[in-house]
């Protein structure tokens, strides 16, 4: 019985994405679902948009052939903004039916401190929100 059949899978181009990549990877294969990768650029000057763009790119394609050499039918979306605005928009495709990130494993205290997308997204979106903990 197929459960998901498109997933959107947020990358922030850090050591965390191996995490949810693998465990998504699987996902895909056992429910023959289609990813999409989506990297937000969060950048305050055209150099530095330019820089993390190009990073971006590389990880992306990196991971697009991980899932493509396990059968896994994978796109990439690269957006600029304040994530979590770019995450919603995507969002609002009425086909994806589970959403996918890897937290960092803050503590409550960090989250409060600092934010999380993760804290947001599961607030707002319509879809379930599968969050993995790096290296779990």
């Amino acid at each position: 019985m197929q459960v998901y059949s498109r997933i959107l899978v947020s990358i922030d181009c850090s050591p965390v994405d191996d995490t949810i990549v693998e465990h998504v990877c699987r996902l895909a294969v056992q429910n023959q679902a289609k990813v999409v990768l989506l990297h937000v650029v969060h950048s305050h000057t055209l150099d530095q948009d330019r820089a993390l763009r190009a990073k971006a790119e590389d990880v992306l394609e990196e991971y697009r052939n991980r899932l493509w050499g396990d059968g896994v039918e994978v796109s990439v979306v690269v957006r600029t903004g304040d994530p979590e605005r770019e995450i919603l928009k995507e969002l609002e495709d009425p086909s994806y039916d589970l959403m996918a990130m890897a937290t960092h494993g803050h503590t409550l205290v960090g989250d409060l401190l600092f934010g999380s997308v993760s804290r947001t997204l599961k607030h707002r979106i319509r879809i379930p929100l599968l969050l993995i903990k790096a290296g779990g």
